[in-house]
């Protein structure tokens, strides 16, 4: 089964240390290396900051919304995810376990993929 691992944290409110930085990317570093080895890696990215941001929507009379920054206020951001292939949800929830998000007061939720 196909899962998506989404890492959330809390934004930044000021830039890590240089030496926090090197801590948390190599971390990431030695998971995304344990993913790949293991065999069930799909891919995974870590995505921009929320100031990078663009909402789209599409009003129900056919009108294009564009605006700046995520589509929800809220103190946890999505900051990246890994796609996964795995068993079933137990194996899931292993790899998120270990994943460095998971850490430090983030959360990775576990959402299984729609099959067709």
């Amino acid at each position: 089964m196909k899962y998506m691992l989404l890492i959330y944290g809390a934004e930044p409110t000021e830039p890590p240390t240089e030496e926090q930085g090197k801590q948390v990317m190599e971390a990431y570093f030695a998971y995304s290396k344990a993913v790949s080895d293991a065999g069930v890696n799909l891919g995974g990215e870590g995505l921009q900051g929320t100031e990078a941001a663009t909402t789209v929507q599409v009003t129900a009379g056919g009108e294009r919304v564009v605006t700046d920054g995520p589509f929800a206020e809220t103190r946890e951001v999505l900051g990246g995810y890994y796609l996964i292939d795995v068993p079933d949800l137990d194996a899931a929830i292993d790899w998120a376990a270990k994943c460095p998000g998971a850490r430090w007061g983030g959360k990775v939720e576990v959402r299984p993929l729609m099959e067709y």
